[in-house]
């Protein structure tokens, strides 16, 4: 693009060169001086449009810095003045085709609607909120609902309903299912409490909670049903004729727990990590009038990233100790989630071994496979039933806001595979399950 100073130039010399065939010197002389005072004044009024616009240049620079100075501030004053709380959630639906239904097995197994969850995250000031309330067909249930202070740049501290520090953090698994720890109340457990959590730096990492009963007060909590819950927690114990899924006759509750969980990562290299650590719980029963007893866990984990590939091994044992009132000890723990009552063994062992596979890709809409294999036992349970197995294969796809898992399930004496971790069946049930899940 040409200037005003290359357009008198180029003027001034066509008019130079259509004056020099003119035969008068005089008249070339008058052009000339004509043409040095246009070129003159051009060059004046260049000079002004120059200086002018170098200083409105200035001045919008000026008033660029003070606006971003202002919105700085504005912003902050925001940040602690108004809500930075943010609403996302999840429609979920389901499709499960089973071995154990004859009905299900006959339409070709069903579709059917899963949940319905709203989130909230942000802060207020320097105060942190994060929550989670799920809706279901047949109940609602809060996941978790904390509010949280930084207290350091290392040090974080939660109270409300937290997640219970134990094990593989924050899961034990990748599948759909969980693993087989889940049903025990040792992943992804939540409950009513304070958790002071120090983030990994310097390669280590801390938490430390006390929880002071379940997230729905306990023995006596003020709700319609004790089973209407996300995290699996004690509910009462099992004796005599007690069916595995019956209401729990003799009623109880976690309370005054403490938990810790330390872990310590390896870095083999740029691209291989491994994390180490070690976990342990122990806390009271109560019985809605006096203690009845307590209960501990304890769990030594690994979970080592080597490019795109995650394996997680766990082992680890818990041990609810009471007495009926005859005396005897308890060998059966009702426990209760999902709006209904199931039973577990009051001592057992568990292990799990989960490998997966991350696979970036752009096929579409979709950025992200994940190949998993994941299998869990609980053995040398106090109620002398069978082992509970579960062996989940399968892959999750990331598509926008979509996140899809498709798992085939083989399991024995397993919730939500036909059975029990109560039960005591040698026959090994599958369910092939595909979960939609909607994120915003």
């Amino acid at each position: 693009m040409f200037s005003l100073r290359s357009i008198s130039l180029i003027a001034a010399v066509g008019l130079f060169h259509f004056s020099a065939h003119a035969n008068d010197t005089n008249d070339i002389k008058q052009q000339l001086a004509t043409l040095k005072a246009q070129i003159a004044a051009l060059e004046q009024r260049l000079a002004d449009q120059e200086a002018a616009t170098e200083k409105t240049a200035v001045a919008q620079a000026a008033l660029q810095e003070k606006t971003a100075a202002a919105s700085t501030d504005t912003g902050e004053a925001a940040e602690h003045n108004t809500d930075g709380i943010s609403l996302g959630g999840a429609i979920r639906t389901n499709y499960s085709h089973t071995s154990y239904s004859d009905g299900n097995k006959n339409r070709g197994g069903d579709f059917a609607f899963d949940i319905f969850r709203l989130n909230l995250n942000g802060s207020i000031g320097d105060v942190l909120l994060n929550a989670e309330i799920r809706f279901f067909d047949y109940m609602t249930a809060v996941k978790y609902a904390y509010v949280g202070y930084q207290l350091t740049e290392d040090w974080q501290v939660q109270a409300g309903i937290t997640q219970v520090p134990f094990g593989n953090w924050p899961y034990n698994s990748h599948n759909y299912f969980f693993s087989t720890n889940y049903y025990l109340g040792l992943e992804d457990d939540h409950d009513l409490g304070i958790m002071f959590k120090r983030q990994l730096a310097d390669n280590w990492q801390l938490d430390l909670g006390f929880f002071k009963n379940d997230e729905l007060g306990g023995v006596d909590g003020f709700v319609s049903s004790r089973a209407d819950r996300y995290s699996y927690d004690i509910v009462g114990y099992r004796q005599g004729e007690d069916g595995i899924y019956d209401d729990p006759a003799q009623p109880l509750g976690e309370y005054n727990t403490f938990a810790g969980r330390f872990a310590y990562q390896l870095e083999h290299s740029s691209d291989f990590t491994t994390e180490l650590g070690v976990s342990a719980l122990a806390g009271g029963l109560h019985n809605g009038t006096a203690r009845a007893g307590s209960y501990n866990a304890w769990a030594l984990h690994l979970n080592s990233h080597y490019q795109r590939w995650n394996l997680q091994l766990q082992h680890g044992e818990y041990r609810y100790n009471l007495n009926d009132i005859d005396g005897n000890a308890i060998d059966q723990m009702a426990v209760g989630a999902y709006a209904f009552y199931d039973s577990i063994a009051a001592k057992a062992k568990t292990s799990t071994v989960n490998l997966a596979y991350s696979l970036p890709v752009e096929w579409g809409p979709v950025t992200g496979l994940q190949f998993y294999n994941n299998y869990g036992l609980i053995y040398d349970k106090s109620d002398n039933s069978r082992d509970t197995m579960m062996n989940v294969t399968g892959f999750s796809v990331a598509a926008g806001g979509l996140f899809t898992y498709f798992d085939l399930v083989h399991a024995r004496n397993q919730p939500f595979v036909g059975g029990s971790i109560a039960g005591d069946s040698d026959e090994t049930e599958r369910r092939f399950n595909i979960n939609i899940g909607y994120y915003f």
